[in-house]
């Protein structure tokens, strides 16, 4: 019996990418983080938390039957650990692209001086306040600038697309990055426009050049009956 050729892609196919060669991004952001942000430094790489080590885990599992040609992560251990977790059940070496990394928030300041030494009490919660309203990263001082980190962000999220040509490769980043690389798909003069949970996965298709968001925010593999580890 001979198989029937395919039909041809409708003109929705191709606009939605939904035509052979597609490659599918997952990005993926780390485990929970621990919080105990007292000097400047503590924002640049805390570990998981015991929560996000469960986290991480539940997403190595959920991902061990999913085919993955490549995992590639940035260099802060939040990352790098959550993305062993997956490339562990794929017999796969870890591909460490550094400018992966988060955006560098409070990057000029003194590692060890606390930041209630630095910056008042309420200057900080002004500056989280023009965060939420401004939805931009230049709101922060002393900190990597806004047009630095995207042209980096998503830089390294191309440079893991094109590296590893293939059916399905994980970029495990972080909610910034994730962030970045979104709105720049889908053209959005906003830094943060959605909040990725711990351990979601949100899914670009790409082809040559076209990128497109297929999904986002999938933290279903955190919820297990009565269970629910989902954070953000």
């Amino acid at each position: 019996m001979t198989e029937e050729p395919r039909p041809r892609p409708s003109p929705l196919d191709r606009m939605y990418l939904a035509v052979d060669g597609v490659m599918e991004v997952l990005l993926i952001r780390h485990g929970e983080q621990l919080r105990d942000m007292q000097t400047a430094a503590d924002f640049r790489d805390p570990p998981l938390s015991e929560r996000g080590r469960q986290q991480v885990l539940a997403l190595g599992a959920s991902l061990a039957d999913v085919h993955l040609a490549a995992v590639f992560s940035s260099n802060l251990q939040r990352a790098h650990d959550t993305a062993e977790a997956i490339a562990e059940h794929h017999d796969l070496e870890l591909q460490v692209i550094e400018d992966l990394r988060e955006h560098e928030v409070f990057r000029d300041l003194p590692d060890d001086k606390p930041l209630d030494e630095i910056l008042s009490r309420e200057l900080l919660r002004a500056l989280q306040s023009r965060l939420i309203s401004e939805q931009t990263a230049d709101a922060y001082p002393f900190s990597e600038g806004r047009a630095e980190f995207r042209r980096r962000a998503i830089n390294a999220v191309e440079q893991a697309i094109w590296t590893q040509r293939a059916e399905r490769i994980a970029v495990v980043c972080h909610a910034g990055v994730i962030n970045a690389y979104v709105s720049h798909v889908v053209k959005s003069p906003y830094d943060f426009i959605f909040g990725p949970d711990h351990t979601a996965v949100s899914v670009i298709a790409a082809i040559d050049n076209r990128r497109m968001v297929r999904r986002l925010n999938d933290s279903q593999h955190l919820r297990n009956g009565d269970v629910d580890l989902t954070s953000s």
